[in-house]
C-alpha cells in the first residue's frame, strides 16, 4: 500500500496550489508492524527554517495499516517544501518524495512541492473555456490596404512565396522580407476565425519594427505602418469584440528593443538623440554600456537587439506609467498582454507593470512566456514569483506541449500523465484554468512537422529547407495524429491556442519555415472541419472553462481521463497502442452523449488500436 500519493484526493485533498489560510488535508497510510508512535509533518517556506506540525492517529487502514493526519495551511504565500518524518522503536523513518507525486521510506528522496498564493489572487474569467488563436501579422492575410510610411529598403514579396532564408536572399539584412500581412487583413477574417470558436486573438508584435518579426521595437508608441495605424487597431478591437465576441492580446517586447530604434538609434535612421548618439540622450541609462558606444550587452549576444535595463526607474515609468506605454494600447481596446521572455524580466518591472495593467482594466490578460514549470523557475539570482499574486496570470504551458507532443508521437501514456499533473499540482487553480496550451508557435516548429516529420533540432536551415515538406504519406498520418494532439489540447486544463495556420494543416521547420503565409487557397479540410468541431464542442461543455482534471486510466500508450464540475463530467480517452484496449469506466457512463468512438457499454470503452473517444454526462 502506498504510504503517500500527492497527486490522489485520499492522501491530500487539494491536488493543487493553496491560497494563505486555506486548509489542505494531508494523510499518510503507515504499517502498523512500524510500530509508529509519533508522526510530523516537516515543512519549510523556501530560505527559511523548517516547523515541525504533530499529526493526529486517524484510525485503522485494514488490519495491517493506520491513518495519519493533518490539516497544514500557510499564512503568506511562497513555495513550501515538505515530508513527514516518523518515530518508531527502530528510529526514526522519513516519507519523501521518490517521483510521480509517489511518498515511501527513502531518506534520499526529495521533499514534496506545495505552492501557496495570496487569496486575493483572481484571473480573468472572460478567457476560460475560450480558444486563443496566434497571428503572426505580417503572414496571416493582407487587405490590400495601400500602405504609406513604409521604408524603401523593405523587400515586398508576393503572397504565398517562401520566406527568404538564404543569405544571399537578405542581401545582408535578415528578416527583411514582407508579405503585407496587417490589422486589416486579420479583421476582414474575423468571421473565419469566430467560426473555429476563437474567443481570444494573440498578435505576435505590431509595433513599428525593423524586422519582419518586429521582436526589434522601433517605436512603441506607434503600431508598424505596414499593418496599419492606431485607428485600424482601435477599429479592429471594437469590431472583434462587438460583433463576435473575441478580444485582441499583444505581445509585449520588453526586455529589449532595435538598434535600429528611436532609443538607441545605431544608424541615424531616427530624429532623435539615442542611447548610442550621446552619453546625454534621455535613453543612454536604459541601456547596458561596456565600452560605449559599441560594446553593449545584447539579447543572447545578438547585436541588433540591445538589452533593457527594466529596473530603470525611467523606462519602467515609461511602459508602466499612468500614461505609458501598456495604457495607451489598452486603451485602444486592448484586453490583455503576452509577455515575451518574461522571465528575462526583473520582479520590479512584472510588479508596475501588473498593477498599470489591472488599474487600467482589472479584466485584462497577463501571460508570461516561460518555457518551464513557472513556479520553479529560477531567474535574476532567485526563484521567480509569477503565481503569487502580483505579477502573472498565465503563461505559455510548454509543459504541455511537450506532454502532448511526445505522447503522440511517442505513445508513453506514463510520461504524459506525469507531465500534466505536475503543472495541475503546482499551479494555482485560477492559472490553471487560463493556461495558455499551445502545441506550435513562431518559436518552433509547426505541430504536423514535429509530429510526423524530423526533429529539427541542431540543424540548420539547409537542412531544414530540405526537410521542410512531408511525403504524401507522412502528411496523412500528420493529419490523424493532429487530431488526436488538438483533442487533448482542447480538453486538458487551460485554453487551447491555435497557431495561425495549424488548422488547416500547414507544415514547417522553423523559423522562417513555420512562419509562412496562411494558405487560404489550399487548406486541408478534413483538419479544419475537425477544428471547428472542437471549437463547437468547447463551446457548448461548460466543464472546460474550469473543471477538474482526474486521470483514470494509463497504460503503456493509452490514456483516459476525466473534466468534471458541479454540473457535467467529460471523459476522454486515447489508445495509441498497436492493439484494441478495454478502458474500465464504470457503469455511470452508460447512456454517456458520445462525440467520438463507439456508446460505453457496462461501463467498458473499447478503444481500436489508434483511435479516440468523448463523451460527457450530466449529474
Amino acid at each position: 500500500m502506498t504510504v503517500f500519493n500527492s497527486r490522489k484526493t485520499e492522501y491530500k485533498d487539494k491536488i493543487r496550489a493553496i491560497a494563505t489560510d486555506e486548509p489542505v488535508k494531508l494523510r499518510i497510510i503507515v504499517p502498523r508492524s512500524m510500530n509508529c508512535s509519533c508522526a510530523v509533518l516537516w515543512v519549510a517556506k523556501e530560505n527559511e527554517s523548517p516547523t515541525y506540525y504533530n499529526m493526529f492517529w486517524a484510525g485503522m487502514c485494514g488490519n495491517d495499516h493506520e491513518y495519519w493526519e493533518l490539516h497544514f495551511s500557510a499564512t503568506t504565500p511562497g513555495l513550501y517544501w515538505y515530508h513527514f518524518e516518523l518515530d518508531t522503536p527502530w528510529g526514526k523513518s522519513f516519507v519523501r518524495n521518490v517521483g510521480h507525486g509517489i511518498g515511501d521510506f527513502a531518506p534520499d528522496g526529495d521533499d514534496f512541492q506545495q505552492t501557496v498564493y495570496d487569496s486575493s489572487f483572481v484571473t480573468p474569467d472572460w478567457l476560460k473555456g475560450g480558444i486563443i488563436y496566434q497571428i503572426f501579422p505580417d503572414r496571416f492575410y493582407n487587405s490590400g490596404k495601400k500602405k504609406r510610411g513604409v521604408r524603401s529598403t523593405r523587400v515586398m514579396r508576393p503572397w504565398g512565396e517562401e520566406p527568404y532564408w538564404r543569405e544571399e536572399q537578405m542581401n545582408g539584412i535578415w528578416n527583411n522580407d514582407y508579405f503585407g500581412g496587417d490589422l486589416k487583413g486579420v479583421e476582414e477574417k474575423l468571421p473565419y476565425l469566430a467560426d473555429l470558436g476563437v474567443s481570444c486573438i494573440y498578435l505576435n508584435p505590431i509595433f513599428e519594427a525593423n524586422s519582419n518579426h518586429r521582436y526589434d521595437t522601433a517605436d512603441y508608441e506607434r503600431i508598424d505602418p505596414l499593418l496599419g495605424t492606431q485607428s485600424d487597431l482601435k477599429h479592429l478591437c471594437k469590431v472583434a469584440g462587438e460583433e463576435y465576441g473575441i478580444s485582441v492580446i499583444l505581445d509585449g517586447v520588453f526586455s529589449h528593443t532595435g538598434c535600429d530604434s528611436k532609443y538607441f538609434n545605431l544608424y541615424g535612421n531616427y530624429d532623435t538623440v539615442g542611447a548610442y548618439n550621446s552619453k546625454s540622450s534621455p535613453y543612454f541609462d536604459w541601456y547596458k554600456f561596456i565600452d560605449y558606444p559599441d560594446n553593449y550587452h545584447s539579447w543572447w549576444g545578438i547585436k541588433l537587439l540591445p538589452e533593457i535595463v527594466e529596473e530603470n526607474e525611467s523606462y519602467r515609468r515609461y511602459i508602466c506609467g499612468k500614461d505609458g506605454i501598456l495604457r495607451k494600447w489598452m486603451r485602444c481596446g486592448v484586453a490583455g498582454w503576452r509577455l515575451d521572455v518574461a522571465d528575462e524580466l526583473p520582479d520590479i518591472f512584472l510588479d508596475d507593470l501588473r498593477k498599470a495593467v489591472k488599474e487600467e482594466n482589472e479584466n485584462a490578460i497577463i501571460i508570461g512566456e516561460v518555457w518551464e514549470d513557472a513556479t520553479t523557475k529560477f531567474a535574476y539570482g532567485q526563484r521567480r514569483r509569477y503565481f503569487m499574486g502580483d505579477q502573472l496570470d498565465s503563461v505559455m504551458n510548454y509543459p504541455f506541449a511537450d506532454a502532448i507532443l511526445n505522447y503522440v508521437r511517442l505513445g508513453n501514456a506514463d510520461a504524459f500523465f506525469d507531465a500534466v499533473m505536475s503543472i495541475v499540482e503546482n499551479y494555482p487553480p485560477q492559472v490553471t484554468d487560463v493556461l495558455m496550451n499551445h502545441i506550435g508557435t513562431h518559436d518552433t516548429q509547426r505541430a504536423i512537422t514535429r509530429l510526423a516529420g524530423e526533429n529539427a533540432d541542431g540543424y540548420g536551415r539547409h537542412w531544414q529547407y530540405e526537410h521542410n515538406r512531408l511525403s504524401e504519406q507522412n502528411y496523412l498520418k500528420g493529419v490523424s495524429m493532429m487530431k488526436i494532439a488538438s483533442l487533448l489540447q482542447y480538453t486538458l486544463p487551460g485554453v487551447p491556442s491555435v497557431y495561425y495556420g495549424d488548422e488547416i494543416g500547414m507544415q514547417g521547420m522553423k523559423d522562417p519555415f513555420n512562419r509562412a503565409c496562411m494558405d487560404w487557397e489550399h487548406p486541408n479540410t478534413e483538419l479544419h472541419r475537425w477544428y471547428r468541431r472542437l471549437g463547437e464542442i468547447r463551446r457548448g461543455c461548460h466543464v472546460f472553462a474550469q473543471g477538474s482534471f482526474e486521470p483514470v486510466f494509463c497504460r503503456h500508450k493509452t490514456v483516459a481521463y476525466i473534466r468534471s464540475d458541479e454540473n457535467s463530467m467529460a471523459l476522454v480517452a486515447v489508445n495509441l497502442d498497436d492493439c484494441a484496449v478495454d478502458i474500465p469506466v464504470g457503469r455511470e457512463w452508460n447512456g454517456a452523449y458520445t462525440f467520438f468512438g463507439d456508446s460505453i457499454t457496462d461501463g467498458i470503452i473499447h478503444l481500436e488500436p489508434y483511435r479516440y473517444s468523448m463523451h460527457t454526462v450530466v449529474k
